[in-house]
């Protein structure tokens, strides 16, 4: 019954990538929407700011997320360059 991580090892660190990514993007847009709420309930005035707050979380989640994905493929792309010139 336990999870053999050798045999799983790809799937496990793409399940992983892709709950990062996730997690990444909602709270961004969480964090935005509540800081929209909060200036809303502040300044007394009803949903302008949770609407610009939540398009804000929406379009800089995606840019963390693009990011970050730039990132991985970055790495692989630099591990399969090294791995491919016999230098370890």
């Amino acid at each position: 019954m336990f999870f053999d991580y050798k045999k799983h090892r790809a799937w496990a660190e793409n399940l992983s990538i892709v709950m990062q990514l996730g997690l990444t993007m909602a709270g961004c847009i969480c964090f935005c929407f509540f800081v929209g709420l909060m200036l809303d309930k502040w300044l007394g005035i009803r949903g302008i700011f949770v609407t610009i707050f939540t398009v804000l979380g929406v379009v800089g989640g995606a840019i963390v997320v693009y990011r970050q994905i730039m990132e991985i493929i970055e790495q692989k792309d630099n591990d399969r360059n090294s791995s491919g010139n016999g230098v370890n």
